[in-house]
């Protein structure tokens, strides 16, 4: 594997595999339910995004549709946010789509 160097330390970089990062943890039953929830909304934050750019809408354009502002719509698309079910709605509604239990 080629060294990488951090520019601002002048130190080699190390790399970790998940494994070894998550070692006992990632097999607790805890891990893995919040594991799934993340990668649940990671997913749909994908899906809202693909589902937007499919219409060729701009996160400014699916906002005023949802009457939200824009922010909300950045930072349901970048995942890192949970979303209330109400601006989920909205959302998926300015998307032409609708919310369901699966």
């Amino acid at each position: 594997m080629k060294k990488i160097i951090d520019p601002v330390t002048k130190k080699e970089l190390k790399w970790y595999t998940a494994a070894q990062v998550f070692g006992k943890a990632r097999k607790s039953k805890e891990f893995q339910k919040v594991y799934k929830e993340e990668v649940a909304r990671l997913k749909l934050a994908y899906s809202i995004r693909k589902s937007r750019e499919a219409k060729k809408l701009t996160q400014a354009a699916v906002a005023r549709k949802a009457a939200m502002p824009q922010s909300v719509i950045a930072r349901l698309e970048s995942g890192s946010h949970s979303v209330s079910v109400d601006t989920l709605s909205r959302v998926a509604h300015a998307l032409g789509k609708q919310v369901g239990l699966v």
